[in-house]
């Protein structure tokens, strides 16, 4: 008699184990590539975003300031200011210099605790949306001061959009007025 040698087919537990671990890793792999696609360009949106709404506040508030009659500068004059100046400056319709007042103040942004930045040009003539996204006022966070000995104003400006924040100090020094 001769016996029969058994055939096996299929697969082995060892080569299903292998096969469910390497399934594993590429869905691992892939998931993490799907969250990164998905997640990196919203944040590095919101990092873009945060930096353009520091750079316009630094930008106009840097204009306006170097421009300022050191005499006039206001820091935190109220609610809902949050600092004022006095600019002069050459009318080429009448030929003579004219005062102007320009302030700045931080209010609520709808649906958030944020505020905006609004630039008031000679109390209501015309007002600008400076910045959004802006941390309200705290020590370190977004606040101005003026320091009269030195002529030298210092503003703290933070912009947060989702989870990326973005913070600048500068100082400025008006020019000298003659």
């Amino acid at each position: 008699m001769t016996t029969k040698q058994k055939i096996q087919k299929g697969f082995t537990l060892i080569e299903l184990i292998i096969a469910l671990a390497v399934a594993s890793i590429i869905g691992i792999a892939a998931t993490m590539t799907a969250h990164n696609v998905i997640t990196i360009p919203a944040m590095s949106n919101d990092s873009n975003t945060a930096v353009n709404q520091v750079r316009s506040a630094v930008n106009w508030i840097n204009r306006d300031v170097q421009g300022a009659d050191p005499d006039t500068i206001i820091d935190s004059p109220g609610t809902p200011g949050f600092f004022s100046i006095s600019l002069q400056e050459w009318d080429s319709g009448t030929l003579s210099w004219s005062e102007h007042t320009i302030t700045y103040s931080l209010e609520d942004m709808t649906g958030t605790s944020l505020k905006e930045l609004w630039r008031d040009y000679d109390s209501n003539t015309s007002s600008s949306l400076i910045a959004q996204y802006i941390e309200p006022e705290a020590a370190g966070i977004t606040e101005c001061s003026w320091d009269a000995v030195n002529s030298v104003f210092t503003i703290t400006i933070t912009a947060t959009v989702g989870y990326e924040t973005e913070t600048r100090t500068i100082q400025v020094k008006p020019r000298p007025t003659t």
